[in-house]
Parts: structure tokens; C-alpha cells; sequence
């Protein structure tokens, strides 16, 4: 079969951010090592207090360490150290079916695709933290509206990537809103993409989430508002000028119509204050002009970098 080909053809490295996961962790890799055999598991511990460091290499993991707190400083020291053909990323904490790990990394070398997105279907309630399943649409929803386009689940930490995805990703998250800026990355560029249905299930006993409902939601809504500054400056400065000026109008509509009656400006405080309002609209206005110039030559350049690595699945100048 050509995508078992292709796939033992590739060098697969499976990567694990870790943090207080020794209840779960040996069960992640040999689940793993099951489904790709031929790849190399990497377990980067984040600080742990338990003892996930020696039983994942009892388990036959590579493991490292990233003493910066916080899951997206891991994912930027394991994109960076990492040299391979496929990334496959999933957490520690066994909520991931390992066995759907094959048909993702197929999908992303038979079609070329530069991220397959484990698409989490999971029924039970343990499976999923108070909040989550909503905050979880509303998030996606938003993201389709400011992006235009979205995946199903724009939050799941299950996720194969080519090897030129991660060399042109500038990880700048710090936290769990390290899948929120993936999402961006893959959709500002354009890359092609998929989704693969994949089982969630809940944590082991003995295991306990790290993920805050209503703290790593009020990061990851920041953290779209943010991206959607920097990607998106003439959208966003120049809706903030329209505003202002909307309200400039208002206020100076009565002043217009006294000085029409009388000759006369009597609120001169109001008259001020649409005169700083407008100036305001107008430096929002160029600021959104001149960013949205910036953006562009940024933009220009992470697709120059990105397009410096080979597709997945083909070698480099292989023009097949």
C-alpha cells in the first residue's frame, strides 16, 4: 500500500509535552510505540514534581526538559530541536487515541497536506472539564468569523505536522493558547489542511488536568484578539477610526445645526472634542494602512520560509 510506503519512508517523531503525567505517560507511549513503531517518541518535561522523568524512560522515551513554564515555551523548544519528516504531537495525559496516529500521518503524506488536525469525538462526560465543549464552539465560531475560514476543533493538542510547518512556525504563546496560534499560522498562510475523527477519552485515574476553564479561556479569547490585531491591522485600526468618527458625527451634528441657526459655536468643549476625535479616526486609519503594508512583507517572508522545505512525502527536488 503507498501510504504504508511512504510512511515507513519518513522519519516520524512523536512528541510528548509532559507535566506531572507519571499516572498517564507510560500508557502514551506504549500506545504510540504500538501505532508507529519505526518513529522516535520524545517526552519533553515541563518541570515536573512527580516522578513522569523516570517512568518515561522506562518506557523507552527520549526525554528532555524545558525548564520555561508553560506548554507553548515546550512546543517552541521541541519544533526547534527536533529534526524529522513528520511531527506527530499529542499530550501525555492518554485522552488521545494513539491507534488513529497512522491514518493521520497517511492523510498528511498521501495528500501532501501540512497539518491534520485530530478532530476529537468523545461521549463521555469525564472526557471534557465543565465548560469545555462550549467554550470549545464558541472559540471555533469566533475564529471562523475574524480567519474565514476554521477546523472543527481548534483546541485539540492532537496534531501531525509536516516538517515545513514547524520550521516556519515562530511559537510566541507561552500557555495553552499554544493550539489557538497553530490554527492562525496554518490559516494566514494558507497551507492545506485536514481533519481526522479521532476517540477522546478520559484521563487515568490518578491523573489530573492542568487546564483552568475560565483562566486558559480568557488567554486563548486574548490571544485571537491579539493575532487578529497583528494579522489583520487594517480590519482592526480601521474599524476602531470608523467608530470614532461615527461618534464624532453624533456629537457634532447638534453643533452644526446651532452654528447654521445662530453663527455661533457656544460649546466650544464639545467642539474641541469632535476635533481630537476626528484626528483620531484619521491616525487610526494610516496606522491600519501602514501595519497592514508591514504585515504583508511578514507574511511574505514566513511563506518564503515556508516554501524552503519540500512537501511531505517528497524529497527534496523531486519534481514528482
Amino acid at each position: 500500500m503507498r501510504a504504508d510506503g511512504a510512511r515507513a519512508a519518513a522519519r516520524v517523531a512523536v512528541l510528548l509535552p509532559c507535566y506531572n503525567e507519571e499516572a498517564a505517560i507510560a500508557d502514551t507511549i506504549a500506545g504510540f510505540r504500538q501505532a508507529l513503531p519505526d518513529a522516535v517518541i520524545y517526552v519533553y518535561d515541563n518541570n515536573s514534581r512527580d516522578g513522569t522523568v523516570a517512568v518515561a524512560r522506562a518506557a523507552g522515551a527520549v526525554v528532555r526538559t524545558e525548564r520555561i513554564q508553560g506548554k507553548g515555551a515546550v512546543v517552541r523548544r521541541m519544533f526547534a530541536d527536533i529534526d524529522a519528516d513528520v511531527y506527530v504531537m499529542a499530550d501525555g495525559d492518554a485522552t488521545y487515541d494513539a491507534a488513529s496516529a497512522p491514518a493521520m500521518v497517511d492523510r498528511l503524506l498521501d495528500e501532501q497536506l501540512d497539518m491534520v488536525v485530530g478532530t476529537r469525538v468523545g461521549d463521555a462526560a469525564a472526557a471534557y472539564r465543565r465548560g469545555h465543549r462550549l467554550g470549545n464552539s464558541l472559540l471555533t465560531g469566533m475564529l471562523t468569523r475574524l480567519f474565514g475560514r476554521s477546523f472543527s476543533d481548534i483546541l485539540s493538542g492532537y496534531r501531525v505536522f509536516s516538517r515545513r510547518f514547524v520550521k516556519s512556525f515562530p511559537v510566541l504563546s507561552v500557555g495553552f493558547e499554544i493550539e489557538t496560534e497553530i490554527s492562525v499560522h496554518a490559516l494566514e498562510l494558507k497551507m492545506p489542511l485536514g481533519e481526522v475523527e479521532t476517540r477522546y477519552s478520559a484521563r487515568p485515574a490518578g491523573s489530573v488536568s492542568k487546564l483552568s476553564t475560565y483562566g486558559d479561556g480568557w488567554r486563548i479569547l486574548r490571544t485571537i484578539a491579539t493575532l487578529y490585531r497583528i494579522e489583520r491591522p487594517l480590519w482592526f485600526f480601521g474599524g476602531a477610526g470608523v467608530l470614532l468618527a461615527l461618534l464624532a458625527v453624533v456629537l457634532a451634528l447638534p453643533l452644526a445645526v446651532t452654528y447654521a441657526h445662530t453663527g455661533l459655536v457656544p460649546r466650544l468643549p464639545t467642539a474641541v472634542l469632535v476635533t481630537g476625535l476626528m484626528i483620531l479616526a484619521a491616525l487610526c486609519g494610516f496606522a491600519g494602512l501602514i501595519l497592514d503594508t508591514v504585515v504583508r512583507g511578514r507574511r511574505e517572508v514566513r511563506r518564503l520560509a515556508y516554501l524552503a522545505h519540500a512537501a511531505p512525502g517528497r524529497a527534496p527536488g523531486d519534481g514528482a
